[in-house]
This record gives C-alpha cells, sequence and structure tokens, in this order.
C-alpha cells in the first residue's frame, strides 16, 4: 500500500503540470493507471478499516450482536476473496500493460476461424476488466477466420492477468467449413508479453535493424490508407521480427514497434535467465513446451478444460464470451 500510495502522490503530480495535455494518448493513460491505484489502494485500505471495526465490535461481547458480527464478516471473507488475486502478482512487469498475439496454427480454415473466436474472447475479457484494446497488426484469412493479430491491451495488471494465456489453444468441433461436418482439432498459439515503455537494461543499435515500409491493409471506403505507413522491424542479432499497420503515420507505427521489440527482447532475456538458473540447480528442461495448455470442446460433449491446472468448465459458450478469470486464477495461485 505505501509503494502504491507514492506512485498515486507521482502520477498526481504529473497531472497537474501545465503541459500535461501535450499528448492527450499519454495524459489518459496516466489517469487511468491513476484511477486503477486510486481504486485498489481504497479497496484494501477500506477493508481494513472495517475489519478492525469488526474486531472491536466483536471483543465487547455482546451477545445480541453475534448475528450482526457473523454477517459483516461474511461479507468481509467475500469481498477478500474477490480481489485475493492481486496478491498473486508479484512479477517485475505484473501490473504493466500486455503485448497478444494470436496465431493460427495446425487446422487450415478451422484453425483460423478458433483464431478469431479466441480475438474476440480476449477482446471481451477485456472489456469486463476495463482494460482498453487496441489493435496493432492483422492478417486475415482469405475463407474465414485471422492468420494473426497483435493487439495492445492497457490496464493495470493486464499483463498480471493474460500472462497465464499464454501457450497453445486447441478446438475440438464438428467443423462448418467441412460439407461433412468431420470433427475438426485445430490450434492456435498465444503469445503475451508485458509492454515496455523504455528500458536501460536493451540497447537496441541501429546497425542491429532492418527497418520495411509497406502499405497497410485498408478496410475499404474512404479509410483504405493510400500510403506506405505499416513498419515491419527485423533485428538482426535475435531474428525477431515485428510489425504495425495500426496507425497511419509511419512514425507512430515505428514507435509502436520499437515498443514491442523491446519487450521481446527484455522477455527473451528472462527466459535465457530462467532456463541457465534450471541448469545450474540440475532441474530436467520443461518437456510441455508445444503441447497445449487448454481445450475447448465443443463436441461430441461440452468442456473446456485448462492441462496445467486441471480446473474445467462444461459452459463454453460462456468461456468464449470472455469469462476466463477463473482458469487464469487457477493458473496463478498453481504457479505461486
Amino acid at each position: 500500500m505505501e509503494e502504491k500510495q507514492v506512485k498515486i502522490e507521482s502520477l498526481e503530480k504529473k497531472s497537474q503540470q501545465e503541459d500535461f495535455w501535450s499528448n492527450p494518448a499519454l495524459a489518459k493513460e496516466i489517469l487511468r493507471e491513476l484511477d486503477s491505484l486510486k481504486e485498489i489502494t481504497e479497496y484494501w485500505l477500506g477493508l481494513q478499516k472495517e475489519t478492525k471495526d469488526l474486531i472491536e465490535l466483536s471483543e465487547l461481547g455482546d451477545k445480541d450482536l453475534a448475528a450482526e458480527i457473523d454477517e459483516k464478516f461474511i461479507d468481509l471473507s467475500k469481498r477478500f476473496k474477490e480481489k485475493r488475486i492481486l496478491a498473486l502478482f508479484s512479477g517485475e512487469y505484473d501490473a504493466n500493460n500486455a503485448i497478444l498475439s494470436i496465431h493460427a496454427g495446425t487446422g487450415g480454415v478451422d484453425a483460423q476461424d478458433f483464431s478469431q473466436m479466441l480475438e474476440r474472447m480476449f477482446t471481451r475479457y477485456a472489456q469486463k476488466m476495463n482494460f482498453a484494446v487496441n489493435t496493432l497488426d492483422k492478417s486475415v484469412g482469405g475463407e474465414a477466420g485471422i492468420k494473426k493479430v497483435v493487439m495492445e491491451v492497457k490496464g493495470l495488471y493486464a499483463y498480471g492477468y493474460l500472462k497465464a494465456e499464454a501457450g497453445i489453444h486447441r478446438l475440438v468441433r464438428l467443423s462448418p467449413f467441412n460439407s461433412d461436418s468431420l470433427r475438426q482439432t485445430s490450434f492456435a498459439l498465444v503469445e503475451v508479453i508485458p509492454e515496455i515503455e523504455d528500458s536501460k537494461e536493451i540497447d537496441i543499435k541501429d546497425e542491429d535493424l532492418r527497418i520495411d515500409t509497406y502499405r497497410a491493409q485498408g478496410h475499404g471506403g474512404q479509410g483504405v490508407n493510400t500510403t506506405d505507413s505499416a513498419v515491419r522491424l527485423t533485428h538482426l542479432p535475435s531474428k525477431i521480427v515485428v510489425t504495425c499497420q495500426n496507425e497511419r503515420s509511419q512514425l507512430q507505427n515505428k514507435e509502436t514497434a520499437m515498443k514491442i521489440l523491446r519487450s521481446k527482447l527484455i522477455e527473451r532475456e528472462i527466459k535465457n535467465q530462467a532456463e541457465k538458473k534450471k541448469e545450474l540447480r540440475g532441474e530436467a528442461q520443461d518437456a510441455s513446451f508445444g503441447n497445449q495448455i487448454r481445450s475447448y470442446v465443443l463436441h461430441p460433449y461440452k468442456l473446456v478444460k485448462d492441462h496445467r491446472t486441471g480446473y474445467e468448465s462444461k459452459n463454453v459458450e460462456e468461456v468464449l464470451d470472455g469469462k476466463i478469470n477463473d482458469f487464469i486464477k487457477a493458473y496463478l495461485e498453481k504457479k505461486k
């Protein structure tokens, strides 16, 4: 709470500066973070005060108040459990915004359609969490669905929540794209990295970058982009490729692509350090890479099951509509 109070004071000072609205996008982001921090601190400090008051009330030993005390205790317990997940966010970048990418895998058109279903699921989830979603790059499938989409999810602890979704997702259903309506299994890869604005840890040299520009895909009508504003960055040492075509300005697309590249490089470094620690401890390498983390079965029965935690739900439609918080909580608690 003390750290959050310091952060609130710092953001409030920024919001009071004369040139605060010179960058409207940044100003809105600061106010969003400020509101989220205030909401969290007010919630916990209020809970703390109510708990102290309840203890004092119970110490009076008045039997006539016993029922009221029990009722208040149950309410406090319920509210504590609702926000308990915040105690699981201890990672360095958990409070950051997230960059979420979905890639269609094995399964042809069905996999592309499944990728679009996941895009909708995460968008609906973000709306429920009061997160803002901005599509940075998107490649549409020829017949249906999407081949790839990159989304920026903005909100306090967006990465802390969504990191639980990284991995391979599997769909089993009767294919709507098959004339014989045969059962089809398809896969999609979800990648989640924290959005990192700037970092002294990562030095990206100009000579290590290849920058290509191309015409962004328009949506028809007056919205078609007629300039080569889309940007593709290739980091030559790591061979990481990042594209962005969200903005009309080539400069803005480049800045966004650089932000994603920086985040990917930091994520790669974190993974490398974790692997080195495993080797030093003599641990076996993770053999689960490439296996699905979650299955969505629509036929011959209905079930969504997370293979990491065993948590499952029979309400597949509800899950695909964005109700995935219980899956995320189960994963975070098991990891903790």
